[in-house]
């Protein structure tokens, strides 16, 4: 499992069909960006993993302007996008390969199961975006601030 975590003023996701905007799916104010790839073979403990460390990553501020507090500390929201393109491997020829995305019939259950962790953890709703839907996302990137976590290669 692979996030890309960015700290947010404010996040939106908007659904497209036919080339327009049919629906805002999700938003929030203060907190995290979390766009979030399922690989084969993940599971549950791939999810706990991510999400804990998500949670926890002491990437807000504190008093003296520090990065010193947590999502948890500062009671920020979360925004979930799914987005596969996280595994694509560009290493042979210009076309992404995305061989290493979960199919959707493993990667929905997982991602479903990956954003009521982070409700229990944080106590509060997730807002998401939609799995497999074309989206348009929107932010206000806060620092910049973006942290790459990947539950197999837990050195990035």
């Amino acid at each position: 499992m692979r996030a890309v975590i960015q700290r947010v003023k404010n996040a939106h996701v908007d659904i497209i069909e036919n080339g327009s905007v049919v629906r805002r799916s999700g938003e929030i104010g203060k907190g995290l960006l979390l766009l979030l790839a399922v690989e084969k073979g993940d599971n549950i403990a791939d999810a706990e993993w991510i999400a804990a460390k998500a949670t926890q990553l002491r990437i807000f501020e504190d008093g003296d302007g520090k990065m010193n507090r947590s999502l948890l500390d500062s009671g920020g929201d979360i925004l979930l996008v799914s987005q596969f393109t996280l595994f694509g491997n560009v290493r042979k020829g210009n076309r992404p390969s995305f061989n290493r995305s979960a199919a959707p019939n493993e990667a929905i259950p997982l991602y479903e199961t990956f954003a009521e962790i982070l409700e229990k953890l944080t106590c509060r709703t997730v807002e998401r975006g939609e799995f497999g839907a074309m989206m348009d996302v929107g932010l206000v990137n806060d620092g910049p601030v973006t942290i790459i976590l990947d539950s197999r290669d837990k050195s990035l």
